[in-house]
């Protein structure tokens, strides 16, 4: 089994492996979650045209340019939060598109999914900014080739939360023009 570690005066004992495991499935359901959404962007239904047209729509202009910057970042950051490599960097890629899709599509319908509210965009948040946090565990290219030992979890917390809202809110500020309402 896994090696035990002892963690301050409360005696708990960690399963290391397991706790590298864990990550390591999680990273890589979220991440090729997330690619995927891009590869569709791409590759299916509307694809590009259709999704800047969309964007176009609800006010992200120009809608091509965004509809690029979507699909390129949701592939790019998926997988590297899936292989675990510059984690903080793809979790805050992941926290920045989370919250340009919560507040362009999904903030009016509220917060639960089964109602086309942000729920699902803030999951995704939240477990990318945990992953940057703990970091991605031993499983990842982030520790072959020993970057996370440059990062500790509140710099993977500020890099990922602090700066993906910041980017989002600089996209939103300088693209985001929502049409009339009728």
């Amino acid at each position: 089994m896994g090696s035990a570690v002892m963690l301050g005066a409360e005696n708990y004992i960690t399963d290391i492996d397991g706790f590298n495991l864990g990550t390591l499935i999680v990273r890589v359901a979220i991440g090729l979650t997330l690619a995927a959404h891009g590869y569709g962007k791409f590759f299916r239904g509307g694809r590009i045209p259709g999704t800047a047209g969309w964007f176009d729509s609800m006010g992200m202009r120009p809608g091509k340019f965004h509809a690029l910057l979507a699909a390129s970042t949701e592939v790019g950051a998926g997988l590297l939060l899936a292989v675990g490599l510059l984690t903080p960097l793809a979790a805050l890629a992941f926290v920045a598109l989370m919250v340009v899709a919560g507040w362009t599509v999904h903030r009016d319908n509220g917060f639960f999914i089964v109602a086309e509210g942000w729920e699902y965009n803030f999951v995704l948040a939240i477990i990318a900014v945990g992953i940057a946090t703990t970091g991605p565990g031993k499983y990842s290219l982030d520790y072959e080739l020993e970057l996370i030992e440059n990062f500790d979890g509140t710099t993977g917390l500020l890099i990922s939360a602090v700066g993906g809202i910041a980017a989002a809110i600089a996209q939103l500020a300088l693209f985001y023009r929502p049409p009339a309402s009728e």
